[in-house]
């Protein structure tokens, strides 16, 4: 086995098992899809071993770092590794620049009878790789933009298309006020990352033209690369016509049924209203405060209904105020700035259509 890797392609085609042995907080800063994070030091050995370095040099550094992790510490933390190794015999190691971490970890584990290869330039290296693959996105696919107004279910079309690119789930955010859900929203670090992952295997399957949901330069806290608001900016424009009662019964589905039990499959059931409340109260001032009063009467009694009896039928009421007063004519201003991008409108059967042809 050799000891670098540094076919950083191949590493996304095949989705390979990566061992991260940086510091956990190194890892939560910014990591890669199928890394598991078992650090050959944790925060604090870290955070001595830099202050050794600083003031008394490298090789006292690296003593230091024998010292702190050795005996069961070292044992433990090497068994770890290579039941990892074990269960993804094709997996690569990797440290922030591929130095001294790294090689140490490989060294250990090849004396415990298992061998791997480091990423040659470490995670750097990588990262600096899947940046490059953002920042050329442009010269690889044409993007088309599917719009419309909120509730179309733009989300809906999209998972029946080979050649789109949800990023609102790779975001892990709705898009909108409301688009908060229960689990947290990757680091941008990640974020980047995972949507370079996503073109890379587009690419490769051999699509020239991408389809993105319309959205702005950011998704909850998460910002679009700029390479891609610039292919976006001037991309065609679709637009998916939806009757208001599809459109109510769709968001009803997405920011109430699924959002209540993604809630309570968390433990905290009653975090969705308050959620709902949070997100009406972030609009208050775009609203007004007579609108703002009137929804909010209109969500807690339709709380307080499904709380009685179980209905949900009652929340329909805000949902469709918010679309009609709220969010409709906010969207119909932004298209009609941009009316000389749009290509087509029409239903999802004939988006769908027309996508599949262009």
């Amino acid at each position: 086995m050799a000891e670098f890797y540094d076919d950083f392609k191949s590493i996304v085609l095949n989705k390979t098992p990566l061992l991260d042995v940086r510091a956990p907080v190194e890892f939560q800063s910014g990591a890669f899809i199928n890394a598991c994070n078992l650090p050959i030091m944790n925060d604090e050995e870290r955070r001595l071993v830099g202050i050794c370095y600083k003031n008394d040099g490298n090789a006292k550094a690296i003593e230091l770092g024998h010292k702190l992790v050795s005996g069961d510490v070292k044992e433990q933390r090497v068994r770890a590794w290579c039941d990892f190794i074990d269960a993804n015999p094709d997996a690569l190691l990797y440290c922030f620049r591929g130095g001294q971490r790294s090689k140490i970890a490989q060294q250990w584990i090849k004396e415990s009878g298992r061998e791997i290869s480091r990423l040659k330039g470490g995670y750097k290296a990588f990262r600096n790789y899947l940046l490059r693959e953002l920042e050329e996105v442009s010269s690889h696919f044409s993007p088309i933009v599917l719009g419309g107004r909120t509730g179309s279910g733009k989300t809906i079309v999209l998972q029946k298309m080979s050649n789109a690119v949800d990023l609102e789930a790779l975001a892990n955010h709705r898009g909108s006020s409301f688009g908060q859900k229960v689990t947290s929203q990757p680091s941008q670090i990640n974020f980047d990352n995972n949507l370079a992952y996503e073109l890379i295997a587009k690419r490769k399957e051999g699509h020239k033209t991408l389809v993105f949901e319309d959205e702005g330069k950011h998704v909850g806290s998460v910002f679009m690369p700029e390479s891609l608001i610039v292919s976006m900016a001037n991309a065609p424009l679709v637009i998916l016509e939806r009757p208001l009662e599809e459109r109510i019964a769709i968001t009803l589905q997405e920011y109430v049924i699924e959002a209540q039990k993604a809630y309570r499959d968390a433990g905290f059931e009653e975090g969705w209203a308050q959620n709902i409340q949070n997100s009406i109260k972030r609009i208050q001032r775009r609203l007004g405060n007579q609108r703002y009063e009137y929804v909010n009467t209109l969500f807690e009694e339709a709380f307080k209904k499904q709380k009685e009896d179980g209905s949900l039928e009652a929340h329909k009421g805000w949902i469709e105020y918010l679309l009609r007063e709220y969010y409709d004519p906010m969207y119909d201003y932004q298209i009609q700035k941009r009316q000389e991008r749009v290509v087509f409108r029409g239903n999802e059967k004939e988006v769908l259509e027309y996508i599949a042809r262009a």
